[in-house]
């Protein structure tokens, strides 16, 4: 199935400089509060502006939690060459290091689960934009893990492309899992460290197959 197409609206440069001010502190604000003790209000008087003003801008507070949501993703990669994830081995690096990030900011990691779950149902505001960002992430992870692979043994067939694609679905799903985990008992989950645990275990597993150790004997 092929990612579908996400409009790219074009806005002027004012516009543009007002709607990256508001996305800048509602991030942070939701990051720090969380979203059900951060009103549109609060974001309004950080930029001097009405409630009314920071809706014409968003529409909603469901439509600007997913600004943020995007902003946040775009600014995971600002730095980065290109403006995207690394290849190969970079490339799950760069899911331990932002494991690590989200443990400073609780309110959006809390804010990416309420709204992904809420996604799965029939038209839902968030459901084009987690479709898209999962379909996009699989393929990427999965091209990376097969450079790898490739660069390890030369080739790749039908069965370790499938295998890939299995592994990079379990380690986005196994990172959404932890972070739940997380937020409900902060005391004995590590984000960070069960994430990293978890992407070098699926990518070892990979590229150096070892006997399954869970199949059946008798």
């Amino acid at each position: 199935m092929k990612a579908r197409e996400q409009r790219v609206v074009q806005h002027r440069p004012e516009t543009f400089a007002k709607r990256q001010e508001i996305l800048k502190v509602a991030a942070l604000m939701f990051g720090e509060k969380g979203t059900s003790n951060t009103t549109l209000q609060d974001i309004a008087g950080q930029v001097g502006m009405t409630h009314a003003g920071v809706l014409h801008y968003f529409g909603s507070k469901k439509g600007l939690l997913l600004e943020v949501l995007k902003y946040r993703d775009s600014q995971d990669v600002a730095g980065l060459e290109g403006k995207h994830m690394p290849g190969g081995l970079d490339t799950f690096r760069h899911l331990v290091k932002t494991a690590f990030e989200n443990m400073k900011r609780p309110g959006i990691v809390q804010t990416y689960l309420i709204l992904s779950s809420e996604s799965v149902t029939e038209g839902n505001l968030g459901k084009e934009y987690f479709f898209s960002r999962y379909h996009s992430l699989r393929a990427e992870l999965a091209e990376a893990l097969c450079m790898v692979v490739e660069g390890e043994h030369g080739t790749l067939d039908e069965q370790s492309r499938q295998q890939i694609e299995d592994a990079v679905a379990s380690i986005l799903a196994a990172m959404d899992g932890l972070q739940l985990q997380w937020l409900l008992d902060p005391e004995h989950v590590n984000l960070a460290r069960a994430s990293r645990f978890i992407i070098e275990a699926a990518v070892s597993a990979i590229i150096d197959p070892h006997e399954d150790c869970l199949e059946s004997k008798h």
